[in-house]
């Protein structure tokens, strides 16, 4: 686990590099065409869905979106009262998709960093694969990931 002073010499370092990507997860009733209602909402007010993961069970959809516009997207929500929370995910690209995840998988489990969950993005800004990671220390797996050769995406690298 990184220390306290690991991850504050990683947060000052990283604040020069512009905003974390971040990510809305919206709650939805677990409906035909509540997924769509979503994305055409978005869609309407010109809002492009860059990244998306769906987790359902008998009541409940929980949406995971990487948008443009995260915050047009939060006043949207706000506005039309859907319930969803924001929080920074980490962003890589991967060179070779083949050696890369295994790559980048081994600098986290020998920085002891935990992944909450995964999934790739819909778009390649540099051409590459892109994953989207839940850190359990942000700040510190950036560190080192960018040490390991991986190039970290902020959210200026995907908005408009």
């Amino acid at each position: 686990m990184p220390t306290n002073a690991q991850r504050k010499a990683s947060s000052k370092s990283n604040a020069a590099k512009g905003c974390p990507v971040r990510q809305l997860t919206v709650f939805l009733q677990n409906r035909v065409g509540a997924l769509m209602s979503l994305v055409k909402l978005l869609a309407d007010h010109h809002v492009a869905v860059l990244g998306l993961s769906l987790q359902d069970n008998t009541e409940l959809a929980i949406v995971r979106l990487i948008v443009s516009a995260p915050y047009d997207a939060h006043l949207l929500f706000i506005e039309k009262g859907i319930a969803h929370s924001i929080i920074p995910v980490t962003v890589i690209e991967l060179q070779e998709t083949e050696t890369s995840l295994p790559q980048a998988l081994s600098a986290l489990l020998g920085a002891e960093i935990n992944i909450a969950f995964s999934y790739p993005l819909l778009i390649r800004p540099g051409q590459n694969a892109v994953l989207v990671l839940h850190l359990d220390a942000a700040d510190f797996g950036e560190e080192v990931l960018t040490k390991s050769g991986f190039k970290v995406l902020r959210q200026e690298d995907l908005s408009r």
